[in-house]
């Protein structure tokens, strides 16, 4: 197993990750309520920015901007995440990761970070219109510009920002992606309202990011300082590196797509599916982001421990599933009425495309928690090979599939790929940390199944019910109503019952903190 190098301590003596402390210990037991604490304020803060987000997605997409602008922002999004992906070298993971005192590594950490991010904004400046020709949408060259100064910015609040995460300080993070929502989307409401097309979704991810910086800066005092220690940085590139490669890796198989439809089918088609691909992502970024933003710092620490981390990993994954499933089923199961209630007929080109991106989305989300777990035992070379075993399986299928069946083809040719080559490729990583397929398929079995019943239901009641307002509520309600019927067996699991470890209460109690909980998840 190719595990992290962690930083020198006072002594001279490199300190490696400890095994996890007795489950009875009250350092253990101080974990678990920091870990549920972060969980609860993360999820909070994701509802709140997604609900926020959405709504002003349904107004810039009825009232200001069409098909083809929302392509060519999708353009310049894909190519912002992609080089966020790698701005600061993965070396800023050290700061959640590694054992020991943070802040005497901290200043290396950020001036490679500020350095590797302000040479990767001059490449793009200089390349913007070559990249923009090559993805077929040349008026992209200005946006591209403009919202990659955020590769800039993110650089310099990586330090700050991952002391934040070190040390579960959701609550504090939650006023500052508050501050940030506010501000960006003000600046993006004007000036699309002004006439300024895609070019506002740029200047309100710049002016939202800046507020990131300053707030991060502010929460997390004294952690903006230079400094450069030779031997730190080395073991920094040691360490990040690899997860660089690996997150670049997973960024392009997330977004290659939209770079394949925008070549190969033009900015109109295009703007249907970032927003289809966008209604999928709701689910992932209503779920999915919330745990992961605890998940890796809870992960590291259990990783000395493979029961533990299993347990861990099964009930987090569980968690994760059972909230997510309802949702998936429901936008896929009544797609064409959900696109034209929210955002009108015009968009109803989008509607094709969606069933097959919220199975998508459902694979998005358990592929991404496995992908925590494996950064945080070490896996990382594991890692690195199944992002380009699905990377380069997923461009070759992508491009026949939008020939042959544009927007739905890409779609499907995603869903192919990630289901029939990549879960089994990540089951077998787990397995080899310990997280065997009867821990994953435990976790997965009451929500699939409950998954199923709830479009049964859907496709039964959607033809007589009709698509009005009050038939989607009523046959939502029925779905859902059948879905709680079938998790219900798997509650006990879900909040950490362990027939072999019980409290002086005589209840089930989990004996490992893990991200999140059924509590979490109300």
């Amino acid at each position: 197993m190719d595990t992290a190098r962690a930083p020198q301590s006072e002594t001279g003596e490199t300190s490696d990750t400890p095994a996890p402390p007795p489950p009875s210990s009250p350092a253990a037991n101080s974990l678990e309520r920091k870990v549920r604490s972060a969980a609860r304020w993360s999820l909070i803060n994701t509802l709140v920015l997604r609900l926020g987000t959405f709504a002003t997605g349904i107004v810039l997409a009825r009232f200001a901007l069409g098909p083809a602008q929302w392509g060519v922002y999708g353009i310049a999004q894909t190519v912002l995440l992609v080089l966020l992906s790698a701005n600061e070298l993965g070396v800023g993971l050290a700061i959640v990761r590694w054992e020991g005192d943070a802040r005497r590594f901290a200043p290396t950490v950020l001036t490679l970070s500020t350095l590797s991010s302000g040479l990767l904004y001059v490449a793009l400046f200089a390349a913007a219109p070559a990249v923009a020709d090559l993805l077929g949408s040349p008026d992209a060259t200005g946006v591209l510009r403009v919202m990659c100064l955020c590769v800039v910015i993110d650089g310099v609040a990586q330090v700050p920002g991952g002391f934040l995460t070190r040390e579960f300080a959701q609550g504090r993070r939650m006023v500052i992606d508050g501050l940030n929502f506010v501000l960006g989307t003000a600046v993006t409401l004007l000036l699309a309202f002004a006439g300024q097309g895609a070019m506002s979704f740029a200047w309100g991810a710049v002016a939202g990011n800046v507020v990131t910086l300053i707030g991060c800066r502010l929460a997390a005092p004294g952690t903006l300082r230079y400094g450069w220690d030779p031997g730190q940085a080395r073991a920094l590139l040691r360490f990040g590196l690899p997860l660089a490669g690996a997150s670049l890796l997973a960024l392009a198989v997330v977004n290659v797509d939209t770079m394949v439809v925008g070549a190969t089918l033009g900015n109109v088609s295009l703007g249907f599916y970032v927003l289809a691909f966008n209604i999928s992502g709701w689910p992932v970024r209503i779920i999915s982001e919330a745990a992961r933003r605890v998940s890796f710092a809870g992960f590291s620490r259990l990783a000395g421990s493979p029961q533990a981390l299993a347990q861990g990993f099964s009930r987090a994954l569980g968690v994760v599933i059972t909230g997510t499933v309802p949702l998936c089923v429901l936008l896929a199961g009544l797609a064409e009425p959900v696109i034209q209630l929210i955002y009108g007929t015009r968009w109803t080109p989008a509607a094709a495309a969606l069933p097959w991106l919220m199975a998508l989305g459902l694979i998005r989300i358990g592929s991404e928690l496995a992908y925590d777990c494996l950064v945080a035992t070490g896996q990382r070379r594991s890692l690195f090979l199944v992002q380009g075993l699905w990377l380069v399986a997923l461009v070759p299928v992508l491009l026949v599939a939008a020939r042959l069946n544009g927007i739905v083809g890409v779609s499907q040719g995603h869903v192919l790929v990630a289901g029939g080559l990549v879960v089994p490729v990540f089951l077998v990583a787990l397995g080899r940390g310990g997280i065997g397929v009867g821990r994953i398929a435990r976790a997965c079995a009451w929500p699939f199944l409950g998954g199923a019943v709830m479009g049964a239901i859907v496709l039964g009641l959607e033809r007589p019910f009709g698509d009005g307002r009050l038939a989607l509520l009523a046959i939502g309600a029925a779905a859902l109503a059948g879905y709680t019927v079938c998790v219900l067996p798997s509650r006990d699991f879900l909040r950490g019952a362990d027939r072999g470890a019980r409290s002086p209460r005589g209840r089930h109690r989990a004996s490992v903190p893990v991200p999140s909980s059924q509590q979490d998840m109300r």
